[in-house]
């Protein structure tokens, strides 16, 4: 997606340890419109694979994840990092490692937003290792919903997420597919 590219041209930080620094636009400012644009692609990207619930993790995945249940015409759920004292003991739960914070958190969904008749979009930000998709997997798996694929913002193709995504069978769509960090500089799959 060129504007998306355009943007993590313009607008990013290539931090050590492999950390691309988007918060501008995506992690912590969020760009509405760019987001839009990115519900759009995504609910392109998988009109017609029956889609009932677009399932995120808070925090940066709820602006694309909205955007993209609103263009679907479905309802967007996700996942906890904290279980709030309102909710009930009815949830399902994973673990989830993050490689920026280096500390492990359990999110969680309530049982009753997520049911064996659901087909699901999962939608995340930023695709590394990635550890906050296996953990929604998990909470499908847990449901017994149906994955119709993996949508991801950003993906850094040289970590091992994509692979792992693509060989246990799901369909991944990445907006913008960053092949290197190398130099301090942006490479996106698939240029010279």
């Amino acid at each position: 997606m060129k504007l998306l590219e355009d943007r993590i041209r313009n607008d990013s930080e290539v931090l050590p340890g492999n950390v691309l620094k988007i918060n501008s636009f995506l992690n912590h400012q969020v760009d509405p419109e760019l987001m839009m644009a990115v519900g759009t692609e995504f609910a392109h990207l998988f009109k017609d694979a029956g889609i009932t619930k677009v399932l995120t993790c808070e925090a940066s995945g709820i602006a694309p994840g909205v955007m993209t249940a609103y263009e679907l015409h479905v309802p967007m759920v996700f996942a906890r990092k904290k279980k709030p004292s309102t909710l009930n003991d009815e949830v399902y739960w994973a673990d989830v490692y993050s490689y920026t914070k280096k500390t492990t958190n359990q999110i969680c969904v309530e049982q009753k937003f997520l049911n064996p008749n659901d087909r699901l979009l999962i939608i995340d930000d930023f695709l590394a290792n990635g550890e906050a998709v296996k953990g929604m997997i998990n909470i499908a798996h847990q449901a017994y919903a149906e994955i119709a694929g993996v949508g991801v913002v950003v993906a850094k193709s040289f970590q091992g997420g994509s692979t792992w995504i693509k060989k246990h069978g799901y369909k991944l769509e990445a907006l913008a597919n960053i092949a290197s960090l190398a130099d301090n500089q942006v490479h996106f799959v698939g240029e010279n």
